[in-house]
């Protein structure tokens, strides 16, 4: 009899998840800022204003010229484990699926129209069948969201930002909505890290995943257990300065770190969701229009007072002692979602008028989806 690989229960049979929203894997935080842009009016028109800046047909077909696409004939296991990983999420039509050249462990959700999946070869090479399976389920998360649509808007936000660096106030105003952005894209990541414990339905498989992106593919010598232990250090460990070396580290990033991504899923596996959700007990797609933007900005607000409130971090100690102080920032962070709508109704009219300037010029911006995807690992450059 197999187990989770945590020491825990028994292995669980995958179950198909017949009909399951996007909503029920998406972080509180994700799914309220995610819902409260989809009913942005006109926000359709921003989509297709980026979209109109971005070659997507042309970037597949450097895929499709320079990488292998998986099928029953080229890369076959990889092909089955991401059939079995759809299959759990019920995904109605898997997305094309690349494998490019690359010794980092990186992968990528790409798209606004036709969303596909790429992974490097070190992922092919290192991660085993229950790793891989997690993996290419995180990825079908992100497909299932949307987060490709708005990552590929945060990509060229960041390319004006570098390029109005010369103006003082036009850059700190980009900066400020990139920075929104970017914290509620690595809200998104932990909603991958979901899908992906969903799609493998193995706990222990989804933690030696997180393992392999911190500590490369030899877990032979690693401990979960340990992993876990530092996840604890670096929330509360150290003093003031390690709180703002720990800004410094996570402002301008697209992902948590990865022991933070690790005690976060586990304390998802621990408050009873996720064995919820494999009984049965979550959103049904067909639902997804009666979604209130209220109710689910509530509940991100909730999550950032949790969050604060079970934070370790000196910072975050020292304000909660200020009493009031701690209360108005928590409320603070608590509005993230509607402060994320505001800023991206900003960004879209932006955009939109960009978009117009480019099309009377008569050419486009082809290169700017080439970082609109989830880069979901390391490499040198730190993404």
């Amino acid at each position: 009899m197999t187990t989770d690989g945590t020491g825990g229960a028994p292995a669980r049979r995958r179950v198909a998840l017949t009909g399951i929203s996007s909503r029920a894997w998406e972080h509180p935080a994700d799914r309220g800022a995610l819902t409260a842009l989809r009913e942005l009016r006109g926000f359709d028109d921003v989509v297709k204003a980026f979209f109109g800046m971005w070659n997507e047909r042309a970037f597949r077909l450097s895929y499709l010229a320079a990488a292998i696409r998986v099928d029953h004939r080229q890369y076959p296991r990889i092909h089955r484990l991401y059939a079995e990983a759809g299959a759990a999420l019920d995904v109605p039509a898997l997305p094309e699926l690349f494998v490019t050249q690359s010794p980092w462990l990186t992968a990528e959700a790409i798209g606004l129209d036709r969303p596909f999946i790429v992974i490097s070869s070190a992922c092919a090479q290192q991660f085993d069948d229950d790793e891989l399976r997690c993996l290419l389920g995180h990825e079908l998360g992100h497909v299932g969201s949307g987060h490709a649509v708005y990552k590929t808007i945060l990509s060229i936000l960041t390319r004006w930002a570098a390029n109005l660096s010369w103006l003082p106030v036009g850059a700190l105003a980009l900066r400020a909505i990139i920075a929104a952005m970017l914290e509620w894209w690595r809200k998104a990541e932990l909603s991958g890290d979901r899908a992906g414990l969903l799609a493998g339905q193995d706990p222990g498989a989804a933690l030696r995943l997180l393992m392999k992106l911190a500590g490369g593919g030899d877990l032979s010598q690693i401990d979960t257990t340990a992993f876990l232990e530092q996840a604890t250090e670096y929330d509360g460990g150290g003093d003031l300065r390690d709180s703002l070396h720990k800004i410094r580290m996570t402002a301008w990033s697209t992902h948590p770190v990865p022991v933070a991504r690790a005690a976060d899923l586990r304390r998802w596996i621990d408050s009873g969701e996720y064995a919820r959700l494999l009984d049965g007990e979550y959103p049904r797609r067909e639902d997804d229009g009666l979604t209130s933007v209220s109710a689910e900005i509530k509940a991100a607000a909730e999550s950032y007072r949790e969050a604060f409130g079970r934070s370790q971090d000196p910072l975050v100690g020292l304000l909660r002692r200020l009493g009031d102080g701690a209360s108005d920032l928590g409320e603070w962070a608590g509005g993230g979602a509607t402060r994320a709508r505001s800023w991206m109704s900003a960004a879209g009219d932006a955009a939109t008028r960009a978009a117009g300037r480019t099309r009377r010029s008569g050419r486009g911006d082809a290169s700017a989806g080439s970082d609109g995807a989830d880069d979901d690992g390391t490499d040198p450059r730190g993404r």
